[in-house]
C-alpha cells in the first residue's frame, strides 16, 4: 500500500494505492456502500464497512472519495476535503 497526502487548491488530498486484485467497474458504483463487498474477493474476510464509513466521515466535512479500480492491477482511492481558513 502506497499514501500520499498533499494540497492543492484548497483541498486536502489523501491518495491509497495497492498493488491488490483490484475490481470489475460493475462493483466500483457500489464498493462504498455499506455491506458490498467486491465480487471478486473469494475467501477475503472483511464487513463491507470500511469505505461507507470513509465516505460518510469525508462527506460529513464536504469532500469527495473517487476509487478507481482495474482487475489484477489494484486499486486508487483518492479522498478529498476542502480545507477551512477562519
Amino acid at each position: 500500500m502506497r499514501v500520499s497526502l498533499g494540497k492543492h487548491e484548497g483541498q486536502f488530498i489523501l491518495i491509497g494505492q495497492d498493488q491488490g486484485v483490484g475490481g470489475p467497474d460493475t462493483d466500483q458504483k457500489r464498493s462504498c456502500d455499506a455491506l458490498e463487498g467486491g465480487s471478486n474477493v473469494g475467501q477475503v474476510s472483511g464487513t463491507g464497512l470500511g469505505l461507507a464509513i470513509v465516505k460518510q466521515a469525508v462527506e460529513l466535512h464536504r469532500g469527495s472519495v473517487q476509487l478507481e479500480s482495474e482487475l489484477g492491477a489494484g486499486t486508487t482511492i483518492t479522498v478529498m476535503i476542502p480545507i477551512y481558513l477562519e
